[in-house]
């Protein structure tokens, strides 16, 4: 059920994928997506992308959100749009580190990525507002 991290803050220095996560009603919605990263090393890179499933079992061939490479700390949001996807039930964030150059060739990457309906985002920075 959203509001929910996807991938709550974590510290890598390798490949991975977060938790599978139940859209509830959220599903078929327009949801507001949200890359932190909170820490990272010089000359490196984190490709995050977003998957969607009906089951848990068979997951989408492609993703359906890539956000674009970074390289550097900061808040980046992106706008997936499942209106067209309602078979799309799960989500699960795969995320891969690279690193170059001089030094220790290990990447570290501290990053959350967090998920909510649009129209919520929208209530909620209005009512700040």
């Amino acid at each position: 059920m959203l509001p929910d991290f996807l991938v709550p803050e974590t510290l890598t220095r390798e490949n991975g994928s977060g938790p599978e996560v139940e859209l509830g009603r959220a599903s078929g919605q327009q949801l507001l997506l949200t890359l932190g990263i909170t820490r990272i090393i010089e000359q490196e890179s984190l490709d995050v992308d977003i998957w969607g499933s009906a089951d848990r079992v068979t997951w989408s061939e492609k993703p359906l959100l890539r956000f674009p490479q970074k390289f550097y700390c900061g808040t980046y949001c992106m706008l997936l749009d499942l209106t067209k996807q309602a078979e799309t039930k799960f989500l699960r964030v795969t995320f891969k580190a690279a690193r170059w150059g001089r030094g220790d060739a290990t990447p570290l990457f501290g990053f959350y990525v967090f998920a909510q309906e649009a129209a919520q985002a929208v209530v909620s920075h209005a009512a700040v507002a």
